[in-house]
């Protein structure tokens, strides 16, 4: 409802077009590259899970776990209870793609280990967060519709604790980047993955992983922007 409101769709789109087209493109680009080297069988022949618990062993993390799940791409490391979980793909497939997978994910346990900021940062921000993605857009709103100063004093709540998001977004790119170093130095430097055509797959595997958090952290600027837009537009009327 809210672009109908001060310009209407042209507007809403202007801010948010170009991000979604990066974020479209960037979906492509993941989705093709471990499309392509799941196809590809790493020479150590080693399933993700057992990538995984190389890389967590060779760091001293034997109290991390690993987990299969199900889901498409629902890899992750979970702080709380230490434990990494991999998609059904991930974990029992022996693809270079696997392990580049399994190996980013064992490389945010080792960010977990060394107390690495962001990380820290980011777990901290997420029961905020994730109350300021669905509330804040509804008091946005609601000041939006109310007349006055009032309404005005309660859109911009709204919008800041809606821009909870986007911070969010932005302390996710360094996490993510870093364990995508780390899961690169490893497998370049332990032999489970072999330079060449193995090493150039995990690369562009992670590489377009990491495209896609660049893609959502602009989205999440760009709606922010447009809020704002929206209010400094009806202050002016």
């Amino acid at each position: 409802m809210i672009p109908l409101l001060y310009g209407g769709y042209g507007l809403y789109l202007l801010f948010s077009l170009p991000a979604l087209l990066l974020g479209l493109w960037a979906q492509t680009r993941v989705q093709s590259a471990i499309r392509k080297y799941s196809q590809v069988r790493a020479f150590a022949g080693l399933t993700g899970a057992q990538v995984a618990r190389r890389v967590l062993d060779m760091n001293g993390l034997q109290n991390v776990s690993i987990e299969e799940v199900g889901g498409n791409l629902s890899d992750h490391y979970d702080p709380r209870t230490r434990t990494l979980r991999l998609s059904r793909d991930i974990y029992r497939s022996n693809s270079v793609a696997a392990a580049g997978v399994a190996a980013h994910e064992a490389g945010h346990a080792i960010q977990h280990r060394d107390n690495y900021g962001p990380l820290q940062l980011r777990s901290f921000m997420v029961p905020t967060v994730q109350i300021g993605s669905w509330l804040g857009p509804i008091i946005f709103m609601v000041g939006l519709f109310l007349n006055g100063t009032m309404g005005t004093q309660i859109a911009w709540f709204g919008l800041i604790l809606f821009a909870l998001t986007a911070v969010f977004a932005l302390i996710t790119l360094p996490v993510e980047l870093d364990a995508s170093h780390r899961a690169k130095e490893i497998l370049a430097t332990s032999g489970m993955i072999y330079h060449g055509e193995e090493m150039e797959g995990v690369n562009k595997v992670l590489d377009a992983a990491a495209l896609t958090y660049v893609a959502a952290a602009i989205q999440a600027i760009s709606t922010i922007l447009y809020y704002a837009f929206l209010l400094m537009g009806r202050r002016r009327d």
